[in-house]
């Protein structure tokens, strides 16, 4: 291991407790879901202004991240997907990314569970925030902090 590695994880090991109660409170009940503006033009692209409800989709990040270049994600929305009922799209948007609307998935009742499992690049420490598409036309969201110590996608402008 290089010199600049372990000195790398020194510093590391030494945050860790300073950052760990911001990745708390990020988590924490006091904001369990970061706030959607429906007029935002990103989200009224896919809302068209109908209401954002809070609940059914769990974001999972870790809390921690050492490298904002592969963070993993877990994405789950609470339905039966049978015909009638079933997740149309989840939408991930993201606090701090130079492109906000990092992606979108489409679903359908024969996926089976409406489950995502990712890898996403994140500029820093921010909520990340899933908004889901249901068959019968309601929007629900969801959301998760993360602390990244190294930042990916940084615009060099």
């Amino acid at each position: 291991m290089s010199a600049r590695r372990r000195f790398l994880a020194g510093m590391s090991s030494l945050a860790l407790p300073l950052l760990l109660p911001r990745a708390a409170a990020a988590q924490g009940e006091e904001n369990p879901v970061a706030p959607l503006n429906p007029l935002d033009p990103m989200i009224w692209v896919v809302t068209k202004g109908a209401p954002i409800r809070k609940g059914k989709v769990t974001v999972e990040l870790p809390p921690l991240a050492d490298n904002g270049n592969s963070v993993p994600l877990r994405l789950t929305v609470e339905s039966p997907m049978t015909k009638d009922d079933y997740v149309k799209a989840i939408h991930l948007f993201s606090e701090k990314n130079p492109v906000r609307n990092m992606a979108a998935f489409y679903l359908g009742p024969r996926a089976g569970r409406a489950e995502v499992l990712s890898r996403i690049r994140l500029a820093g420490s921010q909520q990340v925030v899933a908004l889901a598409e249901l068959s019968d036309g309601s929007f629900w969201s969801g959301s998760a902090g993360v602390v990244v110590t190294l930042s990916a996608c940084l615009d060099e402008s």
